[in-house]
């Protein structure tokens, strides 16, 4: 979609209601497959790992989607716990793909060592639209908070609330792609009623710490590995990356509960958000993937050694 359709919706100046979010809705179509792309990768994963269904989203025409989430087969309540999410948003591909990889690849190394939880798409909606929001028009990832008027949210927190308190690290995999800036800030200024300030798409990897709980050597030792596989992004000319100051390299930092992101919803003390750079041309698909993976391992591995 461009921006000009997003300003046909509704009156410019004016929130839409619910018939213009209707409007919308109707023009996002089906573009790939969850059950082809996701599903048949996280039944692979069941002879190694325990499989749940943690959920399901009616969306009605659109169809049903179960959500899955990964856990060790080798759970020990001794044990530190690990959360990884993936496909919040579900046009972020290696969000998902990366969480994918991680467990299939490298998930097996840490067994006997931490537990591990994986929701590698939790908009799946989303993902086979290649779309930021849900149905609903609603940005899973301002949602993560009790009462949640966003269903995916709502899903994702009822399973890791219980473990709130016990986490010791959650990461949460996205992407920031050119899309932002040509389809979905546009679109959530339509939406808003306000007007779109157009900015700029950081190229390259980086990181949003937890400015309520900051923990910059972790954050130092995924750049550090992720640099290794794709470049890391490089702050604008007035020291920010998409407008937040940059408080060291490829690092940014978000109030991650207060503004009801899904990094903030564990109360872990090592959290972080990657983003991803998929249109830059100096990556590819698969290195997004291999980024995503290795902030994963990196995470774990600060987190391991520095329990405390």
């Amino acid at each position: 979609m461009s921006s000009a359709q997003f300003h046909a919706i509704g009156t410019p100046g004016q929130a839409w209601g619910e018939d213009e979010k209707r409007q919308w809705r109707a023009l996002q179509t089906k573009r790939r497959s969850y059950q082809d792309e996701v599903i048949v990768r996280i039944e692979g994963l069941r002879s190694r790992f325990d499989v749940e269904q943690y959920g399901e989203l009616d969306y009605g025409a659109d169809g049903r989607y179960p959500l899955f989430a990964v856990r060790s087969r080798t759970w020990d309540d001794a044990l530190p716990i690990a959360l990884v999410t993936g496909g919040v948003h579900g046009y972020e591909t290696s969000g998902v793909h990366g969480a994918l990889q991680f467990l299939e690849r490298h998930a097996e190394a840490y067994a006997g060592r931490v537990n591990l939880l994986a929701a590698p798409c939790v908009s799946p909606w989303g993902y086979e639209r290649i779309q930021r929001w849900n149905p609903l028009a609603l940005d899973p990832n301002r949602c993560f908070h009790a009462d949640s008027p966003a269903p995916e949210s709502a899903a994702l927190w009822a399973l890791a609330r219980p473990l709130h308190g016990r986490v010791l690290m959650h990461i949460d995999l996205h992407e920031t792609t050119d899309s932002d800036e040509s389809e979905f800030r546009p679109a959530l200024a339509a939406r808003d009623g306000k007007p779109h300030t157009p900015g700029s798409i950081p190229d390259g990897f980086y990181l949003v710490d937890n400015s309520e709980d900051p923990q910059p050597a972790f954050q130092e030792a995924i750049i550090q590995a992720v640099a290794k596989v794709t470049h890391i992004a490089m702050s604008d000319m007035d020291g920010t990356l998409i407008g937040s100051p940059v408080v060291a390299e490829g690092v940014i930092r978000y109030a991650l509960a207060k503004l009801g992101l899904c990094a903030g919803t564990t109360g872990a003390r090592y959290t972080t958000t990657t983003e991803v750079y998929p249109d830059s041309p100096r990556a590819n698909p698969q290195q997004c993937n291999d980024a995503q993976a290795t902030a994963v391992c990196a995470g774990l591995d600060y987190a391991l050694a520095h329990r405390g």
